[in-house]
């Protein structure tokens, strides 16, 4: 009998104790990230936070965010937690947003609200069209599943960095929303966000930036006096920003923004019914039913660190991501894809009949560390964050010896999530 089917004949109850131990048995293999040990998926500002972020979600795991009126306490944490991203997205007075499970439930909700936005407006659409780089992220065609839109993914330029002009030509009357990244995930680099936003503005359509994986990361490296490229509300015609706090927010997994430029365009996000017979039912996002955990852990999270804290995790994680870059740079086998505009990277090899970089990842993969592996072009993919400034040199070391160790073999592709 195979696991599954032990699972369907749980049978008889048994002590807590006996669970929890099997539990741990069953983890005994995932990857290490408390060690540092992945370059995806996880992200680790120390064990004091990530055992606040854990404590602050236990507390309110059973609380349910559907409706704060039970529960005021998450209704001023998600407050005060929104009003802290749109602080780092440059909102002013009329901005708004509310948390979301993450990137792919933002980026389907800010397609929604594009749409909501085009059919508020009295826009015929026989197909509405959604313009963005072959770079943005992959939450984006499912949201052009969900709801029926045309994605129209324009090929970058040889920066990897959106092509502008291109994009503006594939706008017509039919375009709902135009999409930039900062940064994108592929190569790490962010668009260029104002003449996209510009023209979005002048046909009265919606412009997103998500910023999941870098609005924390952008904001702080500003305030530490790197330049900047413009990104966020401060760029005239951007009507929504995303960014991730599970990412370099550090806080627990679930949690996320969806920020607009006004509370106007932020009614486009959200449904709103009493069409049955159980009253008003209104909801800010995909879920109904949602923990209290994830908001409890970014707000416990952000006040425990406060900006000087995120200034230092910032500072320690793209320092550590230049060191990785500048060593592969430096590498003759390898090829950094693009100098990282903040913490993300991604490399390939110089001669990839010699040397097959998913060997390389898989190299890496059975010392320990975890790295994504994607394509085209074939590429390993790093997201630095500040646990991995304690195991920079044991990192870079294995990297040189599984380079040189894997000469001529061939590696698996991977993938950068599943549905196993």
């Amino acid at each position: 009998m195979n696991d599954a089917a032990n699972a369907a004949h749980i049978g008889a109850g048994r002590p807590a104790e006996d669970v929890l131990a099997d539990m741990e048995s069953m983890r005994s293999r995932d990857v290490r990230w408390r060690d540092g040990r992945a370059f995806t998926l996880a992200y680790n500002a120390g064990p004091e936070v990530v055992a606040l972020a854990e404590e602050a979600y236990r507390r309110f795991s059973g609380e349910n965010a559907l409706n704060t009126d039970a529960f005021p306490s998450l209704r001023r944490m998600q407050n005060e937690v929104v009003s802290r991203a749109l602080s780092w997205a440059g909102g002013d007075a009329d901005s708004a947003g509310f948390m979301t499970s993450g990137g792919t439930e933002s980026l389907i909700l800010c397609v929604r609200a594009a749409m909501k936005r085009a059919e508020r407006e009295g826009r015929t659409l026989s197909r509405p069209n959604v313009v963005l780089p072959t770079t943005a992220h992959a939450a984006l065609e499912k949201a052009a599943d969900y709801f029926g839109v045309q994605n129209r993914r324009i090929p970058v330029g040889p920066d990897w960095r959106a092509d502008v002009n291109a994009m503006l030509e594939a706008i017509d009357d039919q375009t709902v929303l135009v999409v930039a990244s900062a940064p994108q995930y592929p190569q790490g680099v962010v668009d260029d966000v104002t003449p996209l936003a510009a023209r979005a503005a002048e046909l009265r359509i919606n412009c997103h930036v998500d910023a999941c994986m870098g609005g924390v990361t952008l904001a702080y490296l500003g305030m530490l006096g790197e330049p900047v490229p413009a990104w966020n509300f401060r760029v005239e015609g951007v009507t929504s920003v995303s960014i991730d706090l599970h990412k370099y927010g550090y806080a627990a997994k679930g949690a996320g923004v969806l920020l607009h430029r006004n509370k106007f365009l932020r009614a486009d996000q959200t449904f709103i019914t009493d069409n049955w017979l159980g009253g008003t039912y209104g909801s800010s996002g995909i879920l109904g039913t949602k923990s209290g955990g994830p908001i409890a852990a970014a707000w416990a999270v952000m006040h425990h660190l406060g900006d000087d804290g995120y200034m230092r995790l910032t500072r320690t994680a793209r320092d550590t991501a230049l060191a990785i870059a500048a060593h592969i740079d430096a590498h003759p086998a390898l090829v950094l894809r693009a100098q990282p505009d903040t913490t993300l990277l991604s490399f390939g090899t110089a001669d990839e009949l010699r040397h097959d970089v998913f060997a390389v990842a898989d190299g890496l993969n059975a010392r320990g560390w975890y790295v994504d592996r994607q394509a085209p072009p074939k590429s390993v993919h790093l997201t630095v964050n500040a646990v991995h400034a304690n195991v920079l040199d044991e990192f870079l070391a294995d990297l040189d010896d599984v380079v040189a160790g894997t000469l001529g073999n061939t590696g698996s592709a991977g993938s950068y999530a599943s549905v196993d």
